[in-house]
């Protein structure tokens, strides 16, 4: 009775807010195979009578959602390489070296993040239109670094000032130059800032719905948002098409957090508490 008093009603609280965030996914779940006939009935049933996994199939074929799957991979993945190789070289010289003006610069960059998307659709798409990149996967991945970039200069600059600076000096006295020391040193005692900012990246890129409508117009080169808003009509709406595209959207984001949300974490932490 006492550790009831003490402990219980803090797993009952964790256990009634777990349940209010994830009911949404069970419901996300569970309608995707539903018939249509359950779909829209006035009294919902927790569980569907008789489950159809045949949403699944259509919408990968007929919906052409495994295609949308690739070009989202491709965007995603290439956005990462991109932003992680210039964010981390920014943030070891922004974090190594006395750059004049260093405060200021940082600044600058955290001042980008204050710009609505929105605000940023026009100019960027006349940047695209001049440069012949609209209707390409490089029109969205050069957009995206806009809103990857500062997130990954900040959050590897924080991992980076956490690394004594005597290591690095230590190398160099064994006789290794500063790409050396870099190399051998400091780049893998960041290895898991790397692996967590490009998780990071990688998600900016795999969500983003606003630039790729603006930029896509091609069926063929379609990501997983657009085709899933395609199934949202006027007069109707495919719910069960919505629903087991959006499992098979969000599966891969679920486990790569659950893989890594201690890193994910740890990160977040230290780039709040350092420099």
């Amino acid at each position: 009775m006492r550790w009831l008093l003490k402990r219980g009603w803090m797993y009952l609280a964790m256990i009634a807010v777990s349940a209010f965030a994830l009911f949404p996914v069970y419901w996300v779940v569970i309608t995707s195979l539903k018939p249509r006939r359950e779909i829209y009935t006035r009294t919902p049933d927790l569980w569907p009578s008789d489950p159809q996994w045949g949403q699944y199939p259509r919408v990968l074929g007929e919906g052409h959602v495994g295609r949308a799957l690739m070009n989202s991979l491709i965007v995603a993945s290439a956005t990462m390489v991109v932003t992680l190789f210039i964010g981390s070289m920014a943030a070891i010289a922004l974090s190594r070296f006395n750059i004049p003006a260093r405060r200021t610069l940082l600044m600058l960059v955290l001042l980008t993040q204050l710009f609505p998307l929105v605000v940023l659709v026009i100019p960027l798409f006349v940047m695209m239109r001049e440069a012949g990149l609209v209707g390409t996967y490089w029109s969205l991945v050069v957009t995206y670094l806009a809103f990857t970039l500062p997130l990954t200069i900040w959050i590897m600059r924080g991992f980076l000032l956490s690394i004594p600076e005597e290591l690095e000096h230590a190398a160099r006295i064994d006789g290794a130059t500063r790409l050396g020391a870099l190399v051998r040193v400091i780049l893998p005692l960041a290895a898991p800032g790397l692996a967590t900012t490009a998780v990071l990246c990688f998600l900016e890129g795999w969500k983003e719905f606003l630039l790729a409508l603006t930029f896509l117009n091609e069926e063929e080169r379609k990501t997983v948002p657009l085709v899933l808003q395609s199934f949202v009509g006027r007069g109707d709406t495919d719910w069960g098409a919505v629903m087991a595209t959006s499992v098979l959207y969000t599966l891969p984001v679920a486990v790569v957090f659950l893989l890594l949300r201690k890193h994910l974490m740890t990160i977040r932490t230290s780039g709040a508490i350092k420099g």
